[in-house]
């Protein structure tokens, strides 16, 4: 790449981006519904810190180009891909003819999946990089879940990744990567990035940052990153559901000392390397039918069972049935007088019809799930009581809960992951109130986190499944930890880029 020119004064800034986060065990498909899109000022507006009269905004013009953004799920349909990908493109491309652009931020997660294709986010920062040349530096933000490739590092300047899971730190981070990208543009250096390649393919479950050994890791980068000659450090832990040879834990350090960030990202890398055995689950885990005589004997409520095999947070289809079945055929959570538990929950619209066309405290019996994903269970009988109805929610559309004894079971037209305590007040659930709530999660978000009075990390089976090797990988780069046993220690060297 050439060297940068002079730094203009007010440098111009170009908001971009399409982020989700694809299993590839998932047979749930990304179509349209799945991405809200912001185009023009819209890409900007959505942003806190580039808001007018605040200091980012000040420092640059920001135009919007189009940002593309869904929950996790299954591969994006290629014609959707397509399309996102031209409109950010092209988009682009007559930003920069109209009148140069000095930088780019983009925005995207990093685990994304297309169909028949292999590393989506390093084949789009690809085309960007072709659209607008050489010069414009690219400063990317990305979840520490992504998998990072080594043509996405070629192609882009800056850097960044989440430093917290749960990811409480999601908006810091894009902010960040954009004061990056002001500085460089303003100082008129360009960085030097070096990346490092760890084989490890853990789980999010087993690399929060609320515990260790991530947690000390990740205090490690804020020393490096006050280092002379550095700007940015930064460590992926991978995504685990995806199946390509980039599925892998990362280090980039970026800034303009090439021996400093060099050096930095090894250390990094070596310090992941040295700690990968004493990784664990972030909760107790623990089988179904365990969080239930967990919870049951419990005696602080509420009582949380993570459905983690069918996590939408994580890429899960939020259909499958297999923990639903199981819950409808307790007694123990189904009689008159059982604990009061929500079942969090499962999507199907002809469901939905059916119960919306019953009157609230009449009797019902519906079919539900497993229309997308049946492989590990078919579709549940939901028998008893429809408690109520809802309309309007963003992503679930239509809402029916039925209660069967104390089970209260949660049906949506359309997924959606019950992540917040939030989620179940708007549909009349109180979670204090709640003896056992069972939702298709992994780790505890935040306010589920603050209200849980106990936690089981329930092992089921889906497309999100905990055990990995239950899962098959096929293409991902041989030996990896935790599949592979290591003759030789890995080479961990950075490999600088500029």
């Amino acid at each position: 790449m050439t060297a940068a020119s002079t730094p203009r004064p007010v440098p111009r800034i170009a908001v971009a981006g399409m982020a989700i986060e694809s299993s590839a065990y998932s047979p749930h498909r990304a179509g349209y519904r799945d991405f809200a899109t912001f185009s023009g000022g819209e890409a900007v507006d959505r942003y806190p810190f580039l808001a007018p009269g605040s200091e980012l905004a000040a420092s640059a013009r920001w135009t919007g180009v189009f940002y593309a953004r869904s929950i996790p799920g299954g591969r994006v349909q290629a014609d959707v891909y397509a399309d996102f990908r031209e409109r950010i493109v092209e988009g682009l491309r007559r930003e920069h003819e109209r009148e140069p652009l000095d930088g780019i931020l983009l925005d995207v997660h990093g685990a994304m999946s297309v169909e028949h294709m292999d590393d989506a986010e390093g084949d789009l920062v690809e085309a960007i990089r072709a659209a607008v040349g050489s010069g414009p530096l690219i400063s990317a933000s990305m979840d520490l879940h992504g998998n990072l490739s080594e043509r996405f590092v070629r192609a882009c300047e800056l850097i960044t990744c989440y430093r917290l899971a749960p990811h409480e730190d999601a908006l810091e981070t894009r902010e960040r990567a954009a004061r990056n990208l002001v500085h460089h543009l303003r100082t008129g250096e360009r960085p030097v990035r070096a990346w490092s390649r760890i084989p490890i393919l853990l789980p999010g479950e087993k690399t929060s940052t609320r515990v260790e050994p991530a947690r000390s890791l990740y205090r490690r980068i804020l020393p490096v990153e006050a280092s002379e000659g550095v700007t940015d450090a930064s460590i992926w832990i991978g995504y685990a559901w995806a199946d390509e040879p980039r599925c892998h834990a990362s280090v980039v350090v970026t800034g303009t000392d090439t021996a400093t960030v060099r050096d930095a990202a090894s250390g990094l890398a070596g310090e992941l390397w040295a700690v990968r055995d004493a990784f664990g689950f972030v909760g107790p885990p623990g089988t179904l039918e365990q969080g239930v005589e967990r919870a049951l004997a419990a005696t602080a409520k509420p009582y949380l069972i993570s459905d983690s095999g069918d996590n939408p947070g994580a890429g899960g289809t939020g259909d499958v049935t297999w923990t639903l079945s199981r819950l409808l055929r307790m007694p123990e959570l189904t009689a008159d007088d059982a604990p009061v538990t929500y079942c969090a929950s499962v999507f199907d619209a002809v469901a939905v019809d059916e119960l919306f066309s019953a009157e609230p405290g009449s009797q019902v019996s519906v079919t539900a799930g497993a229309r997308v994903d049946s492989r590990v269970s078919g579709p549940a009988l939901v028998q008893g009581i429809l408690l109520s109805r809802f309309e309007g929610d963003p992503a679930a559309g239509r809402i029916a809960v039925v209660r069967r004894g104390g089970l209260h079971v949660i049906i949506t037209e359309f997924r959606k992951a019950f992540h917040d305590v939030a989620d179940f007040r708007a549909i009349g659930l109180e979670p204090l109130e709640a003896d056992i709530i069972v939702t298709k999660i992994g780790y505890l978000e935040p306010t589920l986190y603050d209200v849980a009075a106990g936690w089981t990390l329930a092992l089921t089976p889906g497309p999100v499944d905990q055990d990995l090797e239950r899962l098959g990988h096929q293409r991902i780069t041989r030996p990896m930890f935790p599949f592979d046993p290591f003759d030789v220690e890995p080479d961990l060297a950075a490999v600088v880029y500029r």
